[in-house]
């Protein structure tokens, strides 16, 4: 039988797997149901924040205009729980068919999650998506992949 932290992690990687399928699909309606209601994400484009799930939804709605189909790949999660909150960081890529059907490889990004169990369900409760910085330009650096094989400390 699974110790409690072990069902914990694996509800959460069963979250952000679904999150990846919503993504893929463009579902809106059921990515809702993934997030805390008072959300609150940084993501790479402007505001510096959007705060609850519709502010949430609406950016995702945004990204969607721009592409016909969407790939969302995330690679090397890393995640520590607790008994009800938990945080998890990655590296995630979106990328598919835009519009006039040119295709993306897209970018790849520094994903960090917060999440809260709140009545009984693991909730995203925090996301922030961000791209180096190169300081001498004050411009991100886009061109970038992960490592193949993840270098994490142990515990």
């Amino acid at each position: 039988m699974p110790a409690p932290r072990e069902t914990d992690e694996a509800l959460i990687r069963k979250l952000v797997d679904t999150t990846v399928d919503r993504l893929r699909a463009k579902d809106l309606d059921g990515m809702k149901r993934l997030y805390a209601p008072d959300v609150v994400s940084f993501d790479i484009d402007p505001p510096l924040q959007h705060a609850g799930v519709a502010a949430k939804l609406e950016n995702w709605a945004r990204v969607f205009t721009f592409f016909r189909d969407v790939t969302y790949e995330l690679r090397d999660l890393t995640l520590t729980v607790g008994d009800d909150v938990a945080f998890g960081h990655g590296f995630g890529r979106l990328s598919g068919t835009l519009r006039d059907g040119t295709a993306t490889d897209g970018m790849w990004v520094r994903v960090t999650y917060g999440l809260r169990k709140i009545d009984g369900d693991w909730l995203i409760a925090h996301d922030q998506v961000s791209v180096p910085l190169d300081v001498a330009t004050g411009r991100g650096v886009v061109d970038l992949e992960p490592a193949t094989a993840a270098v994490h400390p142990s515990p």
